[in-house]
């Protein structure tokens, strides 16, 4: 248990665990995994989901029902709809993303897996996903999860972020190394 709780810290890093240890005791951390990729995917789809869960301006008992209905409709779980109770009567809405985060670095250790997080330019297809996947798991010496979101800001290329490791090579950083050894030319 230390172990797994340096994965995570803060405010959101106690949910996770919380919410982690509530779930492996229950049995049920492949279920709330997939209620809470549902939750985030819901989160970054909808402008107005992050505002209520962010806003101050919402009592405790507006979010509470509010972030109730939007899960009940969802299909969310009984644990996971109880935990967003809990975390809503609390006032920690706002860390939810970060909880979400936490629970699944917790679950990929709890695995033996490890956390990759890819950024592209464009989407990645599979055959791609799956040589970084094959090369990074060379390194790993074990099962490697890839996390993939695009930025179109990066122009092209990638950066990944494995452990404590990053290796950006990304069109835009590549630009503005070029634009600052421009300057120091002129």
């Amino acid at each position: 248990m230390a172990q797994e709780t340096s994965l995570v810290t803060g405010i959101a890093g106690r949910y996770a665990t919380a919410l982690f240890d509530l779930a492996r005791d229950a049995g049920q951390l492949d279920a709330v995994a997939k209620d809470l990729d549902a939750l985030s995917a819901m989160l970054a789809d909808s402008a107005d989901l992050v505002r209520l869960v962010r806003s101050p301006v919402f009592s405790r008992d507006e979010q509470a029902r509010a972030i109730g209905a939007v899960a009940e409709k969802a299909g969310i779980g009984d644990l996971v709809r109880r935990f967003l109770g809990v975390v809503a009567s609390n006032r920690r809405l706002f860390v939810l993303a970060d909880v979400i985060a936490g629970f699944k670095r917790l679950l990929s250790h709890h695995r033996g897996e490890a956390i990759a997080d890819v950024v592209s330019a464009v989407p990645l297809n599979d055959a791609q996903l799956a040589q970084i996947k094959s090369s990074l798991s060379s390194a790993a010496a074990g099962n490697v999860v890839i996390n993939a979101k695009v930025d179109p800001s990066l122009i092209g290329g990638l950066i990944v972020k494995f452990g404590s490791r990053m290796i950006d090579a990304s069109v835009l950083t590549k630009l503005n190394s070029l634009k600052t050894a421009m300057k120091g030319v002129a």
